[in-house]
């Protein structure tokens, strides 16, 4: 879930609870109601996500709209997302090499705290 350290409060604001140590063990910290809410939430996302791209099981099984492109769920505040689809499909192939790459990061984060056993931010601040 994160360091359970806010810069602007010195506290933790993402649950009320005491969470300790390495950012690997921070979501076994959980309380039940921190858990369920972030359980929820991704699952509401991920509903949202298949009612918009895919064709219901009723009418036809593992089928995606015909109208859906994949990634494109017509999330767009900022007025960000190319007109052509030339330059969406190029724009989405970087946004999932950036996510590798961070994915990559993440992952060297987690291997390090296993390793030393500091978190994220003592390992930057030494």
């Amino acid at each position: 879930v994160g360091e359970a350290f806010a810069p602007l409060t010195g506290g933790n604001f993402i649950a009320p609870t005491s969470i300790s140590g390495p950012a690997n063990s921070h979501l076994g910290q959980q309380n039940l109601f921190a858990f369920t809410a972030l359980t929820i939430t991704i699952g509401v996302g991920e509903l949202y996500r298949a009612l918009v791209g895919w064709v219901p099981p009723t009418e036809s099984a593992f089928t995606i709209r015909e109208n859906y492109y994949p990634g494109d769920i017509g999330f767009d505040p900022l007025g960000l997302k190319p007109s052509s689809p030339a330059e969406f499909k190029a724009m989405q192939e970087r946004e999932l090499s950036n996510g590798r790459l961070a994915m990559f990061a993440v992952a060297g984060f987690c291997v390090q705290e296993i390793i030393n056993g500091k978190g994220i931010v003592e390992n930057l601040l030494s």
